[in-house]
Parts: structure tokens; sequence; C-alpha cells
């Protein structure tokens, strides 16, 4: 409905207020009892005046709102359900454009946000694989321009070359690893195993790294060694092999992880525990993004891919399960999450 300018409203109003004053004044012109008729004509002619000025009323305020319904909802109100909610219709109109705008903001900041991750995490790639490109292109160069007869020298640099060519496969595999959890190409396997044993294996299988920083790796009071979980076997000992490797790496010398086991009813909570150096309040809510590292130097010199945690995380999902950190300074750091109980 095109929209009816103000003065042409008016102009209706005017008109039908003429018409029914002339129709008044004829009435009771040739009428015998002018009190009767006055009687019968003035509330006749007064519903009929307010009729007409409602009518044309409700049709200026129906041809303003619609397209603001239409802009906001892509919603079609209909002029009958405009006109009833006429009193406070324009407040309700304006709440529902506040409440819609502070969507959209909320929306365009989100998107802003996303966009920011997206260039970080092109730049963090680049960066990572960049560095040990770098580095096998130096050892080649070096080993062309005569370093390969020379004894003290080949062999060192193709092995540094394999170390380098290694940690960019293990780069574009946990890369990989992360596009197929995200877009559910990768379908789980759910058995009954013990979750106790499966531990104790990454336990036996971390040991020299752990002997090396004198870190004791430890299952907490009272752990049950019979309790069994529903999961992804090889996917949950990745889960448990990436934060005890955590754990060992940003914990202090002498220190100590503990795995704990809590029963939850249907539910198991595994908790990973460490006394090491903490993450701040300020990393904690990003340490599952791809490529964020709290410690960046530190974390290089491990030699991690910073996807570790990422990894995690969309494995723990991928269960429909929950994980969480908490973390204190200089005390240490607890991952939490859940399984099903088998």
């Amino acid at each position: 409905m095109k929209s009816i300018a103000p003065q042409r409203i008016v102009g209706y109003i005017t008109v039908t207020f003429l018409v029914l004053a002339l129709l008044f004044f004829v009435l009771n012109y040739f009428s015998p009892n002018l009190t009767i008729s006055l009687l019968i004509t003035i509330p006749l002619f007064t519903g009929i005046a307010f009729s007409a000025v409602n009518h044309f009323i409700s049709l200026f305020i129906y041809a303003k709102i619609k397209p603001i319904y239409k802009t906001i909802h892509n919603f079609k109100p209909g002029i009958n359900e405009i006109a009833e909610g006429r009193n406070d219709i324009f407040s309700e109109v304006n709440k529902e454009v506040a409440e819609w705008m502070k969507g959209k903001t909320l929306e365009i900041q989100q998107l802003k946000q996303t966009e920011k991750y997206r260039k970080e995490f092109l730049g963090n790639v680049s960066h990572e694989l960049k560095t040990p490109i770098f580095n096998i292109q130096g050892y080649i160069l070096t080993l062309l321009e005569g370093g390969i007869d020379d004894p003290g020298i080949n062999m060192l640099y193709l092995n540094r070359t394999e170390k380098s060519i290694d940690r960019m496969i293990s780069i574009i595999e946990d890369l990989e690893a992360i596009s197929k959890l995200e877009s559910g190409e990768l379908e789980l396997e759910f058995t009954r195993f013990n979750i106790y044993s499966l531990v104790d294996e990454v336990f036996d299988l971390q040991e020299v790294r752990a002997a090396k920083r004198n870190i004791k790796l430890a299952f907490g009071r009272n752990a049950d060694k019979t309790i069994s979980v529903l999961a992804d076997k090889p996917r949950l000992f990745q889960v448990i092999s990436n934060l005890i490797v955590n754990s060992i790496n940003y914990g202090k010398e002498e220190g100590k992880t503990t795995v704990s086991f809590y029963d939850m009813d249907n539910l198991v909570l595994v908790e990973v525990r460490d006394n090491g150096i903490g993450i701040s309040q300020h990393d904690l809510p990003r340490v599952f993004e791809r490529f964020y590292r709290a410690d960046k130097s530190r974390s290089r010199e491990q030699g991690g891919t910073g996807l570790g945690l990422a990894i995690v995380k969309h494995i723990i999902e991928a269960h429909k399960q929950t994980i969480n950190v908490n973390s204190t300074p200089g005390k240490g750091t607890s991952f939490t999450f859940t399984l099903e109980k088998a």
C-alpha cells in the first residue's frame, strides 16, 4: 500500500465532516420535531465521523508501520492488527526496532571478531610453516655450497632438515584433523574401554619426557581402576596425550601431573592437573584457539604446533561433551572434561 500523506488524510476528514454537516442540516431542516431529530442524528453522525476518522488514521499508521515490520521481521501485519494495538503501537515498534538494532550490532561485532581471528589464523599458519621452510632452505643451501662434502656438517644438517620436515608434516596433519572434526567428516568409533588403563598407557609413553624435567606422573587419590567409558579410544588417547604433554612442557622442575576421575552418575569427569607456571586470566579464554600460545617462545622451544588444545576441544565436543580450564599463574592449571560412562 502506498503511503498516505497527512494533508490528504486531513482533506478526507474535512470532506467527510462537510458531507455529514450537510446531511445533518437537511434532515433537521425538514424534520417536524427538531428535538427528536437532534437526539437521533447527533449520535448517528458522531459515530459515522468517528469511524471515518479512525479508518483514515489507521490507513496512515498502517502505511508507515508496515515497512518497518517488513524490514525487521519480514512480516506483513494486517491493518486490523495494527488498528487494534494503535494506542501504544509506536512504543512497541520503537522497542522492537531497538531490539533489532541491538541484535544487528552484536552480529556485526561477532563478524568483526571472526574476521580478526581469521586474519590471525592465516598469519599464524604462514608463520608456523615459514619457520621450518626457511630452516630447510638454509640447510640445503649450505650443503649445496660444499657442506655436503664436510663429514662434520652433512649428516648434522640432513638430520636438522628431517626434523623441520617432520614439523611441517605435524602442522599439516593437525590442520587436516581440525578441518575434518569441524566439518563432521571424521566419524568417531565408540567402544567401551577402561579409562584408567588408557591413562596408564599415556604415562608409560611420556615417562621419559617427564623424567627429563623431574616431573612425576600420578593418578589422583582413590582413582577407580575399574571405571569404563564409551568413547572413541584412539581419539581419547590423543586428548589425554596432548593434555599430559602440555602439563609436562609447562610444569615446573620436580613438579607433578595428576589425573583424577570423578563419578557423575551417567558421566565421568576426567581432570588433568599440574602445579606448573599456570595461565594468565587474559590468555585463559583463548587457550583452545588454533595456534594461540600463552607463552610463545617456550611453546616453540618445546616443538609444539600450537594446535594441540584446539584438537582436544574439537574431539571432546565431537563426543557431545564439554571441556573446561581453570588456572592460577604460578600455581598450576586444571583441564576437566566429561565422558559418557559405559
